[in-house]
């Protein structure tokens, strides 16, 4: 089904471009600005199964974004000057921002060198447990099981299941599989409950992951320091705000918020929410964000930013620049909204 929704992606992708219908959308659906939405940042691994390629894009892929935008001669600020603008309704040029989920080393070592090139701010949000070096990446220790395993078995639905895991694209069908399964899953303690118990099978080292991938408080402290960093927050455990009590929502978000400003003694003003879907953040997360005090907090939903976009400051929309689309031809489709907007169903906000 994901491939199906990749390939589905890519065609509508590659038909605005072919057809130039982005150029005559492009006064319509690119607003005022977009937020990008990146993860990793590195040079593509030489590995066939790669199930989280789509969290990564390569140096010279963002190098072609900012180089485009440039072009357009938008604004590249930070997530201040963003929330400036909207707040005083300043949109006599178009911004972007560049916003980075959740605080992997690459973001220092290979991002911020490009992002240095073209003066551009970065906005880095921040899981504190995993700067912590204690927080769990399911999804990357689901990708260490599989590449190891030929076959795999797991309880879904109770039900003991085996996965054919023999060859790349076997572990690839796999892959989705768990992964569906496991966001289905009632709360946090299910999914990590159930990743444990498959790493210890498959001998997997779930606690050293975030310390491999992930900066520390150590390493935070001086990437902090660069002029175009920001560092914002991704709540504490990475969870999947709406299946937890409202309590422990405005927990994770509050108290991320105060570890980090502890930690980097520097004032924490935005918030990712972790996945940031409709399943993962709605109203009760929008408004626990507002009350912890953060300036914007930013989804995952699709979407550019338009002046309405202001009365929706904790409900931002953003652009992913994803691994399966990197293709400098499609770079002019992302910046026109075009795509966001038949995403949309050609509603400009989405935020209910």
């Amino acid at each position: 089904m994901k491939m199906l929704r990749n390939t589905v992606i890519r065609a509508g992708l590659e038909a605005l471009y072919f057809s130039g219908a982005h150029y005559l959308l492009r006064p319509i659906f690119a607003g005022v600005g977009a937020i990008f939405m990146l993860h990793h940042v590195r040079p593509r691994r030489d590995v066939e199964f790669q199930p989280n390629y789509h969290l990564e894009v390569e140096p010279e892929f963002l190098r072609a974004v900012l180089a485009h935008l440039r072009s357009l001669n938008v604004d590249l600020v930070s997530m201040d000057e963003a929330h400036a603008r909207l707040s005083q309704g300043n949109f006599a040029r178009r911004f972007a921002c560049f916003t980075f989920d959740d605080g992997y080393r690459d973001n220092r070592d290979f991002a911020l060198p490009v992002m240095r090139e073209f003066d551009a701010p970065m906005t880095v949000y921040v899981t504190s447990d995993f700067a912590e070096g204690t927080g769990r990446l399911w999804w990357v220790a689901m990708e260490l099981a599989l590449a190891k395993a030929s076959s795999i078995e797991v309880p879904i639905g109770g039900v003991v299941t085996r996965l054919d895991a023999s060859t790349p694209a076997a572990k690839q069908v796999a892959f989705d599989r768990l992964h569906e399964w496991l966001r289905s899953l009632p709360g946090e303690l299910d999914v990590q409950r159930e990743i444990s118990a498959l790493c210890t099978r498959y001998d997997v080292d779930e606690t050293k992951i975030a310390r491999d991938l992930c900066m520390s408080w150590d390493e935070l402290k001086a990437f902090a320091d660069e002029p175009l960093v920001t560092i914002g927050a991704h709540t504490i455990t990475h969870c999947n705000l709406a299946k937890q009590t409202e309590a422990t929502a405005s927990f994770e978000i509050a108290t991320s918020r105060m570890r980090i400003e502890a930690a980097l003694q520097r004032p924490v003003l935005h918030l990712a929410y972790p996945y940031g879907d409709k399943i993962a953040a709605g109203q009760r997360e929008f408004t626990l964000a507002k009350a912890a005090g953060f300036k914007t907090a930013v989804t995952t939903r699709p979407g550019m930013i338009f002046p309405e976009s202001a009365g929706h400051l904790t409900a931002l929309q953003r652009v992913s620049l994803n691994g399966n689309y990197q293709d400098e031809r499609i770079i002019p489709v992302l910046t026109s909204g075009a795509a966001t907007a038949m995403w949309n169903g050609f509603r400009r906000i989405d935020a209910a």
